[in-house]
């Protein structure tokens, strides 16, 4: 008869230790930055702060300058996160870093959760009508069915 070993448990080591959050700006993804912001600090995990910039949106085709465009969001989102980490030093400290990737948000929310080994990742909830029909990115990551998925209304 062989003897069955069970893993040995240690604390503080079960917990994610990397959180992806996607943010574009609005309202939800703010609340879904700050929901991942928290969970990252009670889990000492790196908060991962993802921005997909377009990589062809609608204007383009008639010539708006959209590569900078997206670049100014990212760095108005970069300064603003910036803001906050640095309004909470000395209350909460979180290890986090900003990345942007290209393509649309399902696509680039995976690359970015792939590439970074993410444990678990945090969006907001759509504020697009249309979303409740077709499928919004939260749903879409959920299906995919490969990190566990947090949707922050």
């Amino acid at each position: 008869m062989t003897e069955q070993h069970s893993p040995q448990f240690e604390r503080g080591t079960d917990g994610p230790k990397v959180i992806v959050v996607g943010v574009d700006g609005s309202d939800s993804s703010l609340r879904a930055a700050a929901y991942a912001g928290g969970l990252a600090r009670r889990q000492h995990a790196l908060l991962a702060v993802v921005y997909v910039q377009p990589a062809l949106a609608a204007g383009a085709a008639l010539g708006a300058p959209v590569a900078e465009t997206t670049d100014e969001i990212a760095e108005d989102l970069v300064a603003q996160i910036r803001d906050a980490a640095e309004r909470l030093k000395g209350i909460f400290e979180v290890r986090w870093e900003f990345h942007t990737f290209r393509g649309d948000p399902y696509s680039g929310l995976v690359k970015a959760a792939d590439e970074l080994k993410a444990d678990a990742v945090v969006v907001g909830a759509s504020e697009q009508a249309g979303h409740r029909i077709v499928g919004s990115v939260a749903v879409r990551l959920v299906k995919a069915g490969r990190w566990p998925v947090t949707v922050v209304p």
